[in-house]
């Protein structure tokens, strides 16, 4: 395989992109270069907020698509290209029921801003990691004049045993859960994930999957990683995403897909 073979490579940020501290090498920013000097698209997909995943890429958001919040947000060339807002009942039901969870944090992602109505203050100094625009209210039921695109519940002892049996009866109303970390859950309508925004933008830019390389790491991953001849579950990928991708890159923490890029390179 030859970077001449690629014209898309798409990565999710968390576990996948960044390295454990949330931070990025600074070395991606030549490679982004060199990528773009062969005509190469790179694009972040990720769970976290549009401002989030820019806040890495001042310089380089306007040139770069963007598929944001799990799939429920997609920029290219600065603009709007989709946005997926749920319905508002379903949203202040799911809020109220996450309210009973004992440890659980809610986090109401709008296209604006991600709202919080947490006083936790470990959990708010943890959750603006992911979420750079945000503002907490007293109450998330009365916010006005804003489109919901995702809910992500955060608990610290694990998503999958401790919101996932709470919540999976509302997966019946047209709506999606994934268990999108090892502490997250979101959820998005049923028809929304990071691989329906790709398709999108692999039909917008005229781009196959024969010419896609994807790097991910947690099941919210899945859907775009089979939209790729070239996919890639990082070493520190859940088992789940490994069975699905054709490779495996070094761990987030060696900086895995910048290796994989630089060999191509």
């Amino acid at each position: 395989m030859s970077l001449d073979q690629i014209k898309l490579v798409v990565s999710d940020m968390d576990g996948t992109l960044l390295r454990s501290n949330h931070e990025l090498n600074p070395e991606f920013y030549t490679i982004y270069n060199q990528l773009q000097a062969k005509g190469i698209q790179f694009v972040p997909a990720s769970g976290r907020q549009f401002y989030s995943i820019t806040s890495y890429f001042e310089e380089q958001k306007d040139s770069m698509p963007i598929i944001a919040e799990n799939g429920t947000y997609v920029t290219f060339h600065g603009e709007e290209v989709f946005v997926d807002e749920l319905d508002l009942e379903m949203v202040h039901a799911i809020i109220r029921k996450t309210r009973e969870i004992p440890g659980a944090n809610l986090v109401l992602a709008g296209k604006n801003a991600a709202y919080i109505e947490s006083n936790d203050e470990e959990f708010i100094a943890y959750f603006q990691h992911y979420y750079t625009k945000n503002i907490r209210v007293e109450d998330l039921t009365k916010i006005e004049n804003e489109q919901f695109i995702k809910i992500a519940i955060n608990h610290p002892h694990g998503s999958a045993q401790h919101i996932y049996p709470y919540l999976k009866e509302f997966d019946q109303n047209d709506l999606k859960i994934v268990i999108s970390g090892e502490v997250w859950l979101d959820i998005m309508n049923i028809d929304t994930n990071k691989g329906k925004a790709l398709k999108e933008l692999q039909n917008q830019l005229q781009i196959t999957p024969e010419q896609t390389m994807v790097f991910g790491d947690y099941m919210n991953d899945i859907e775009m990683l089979k939209l790729a001849k070239y996919s890639y579950a990082m070493k520190n990928a859940h088992p789940n995403v490994k069975k699905i991708a054709h490779f495996e890159a070094p761990s987030n923490d060696e900086d895995g897909v910048l290796q994989v890029l630089k060999t191509l390179l």
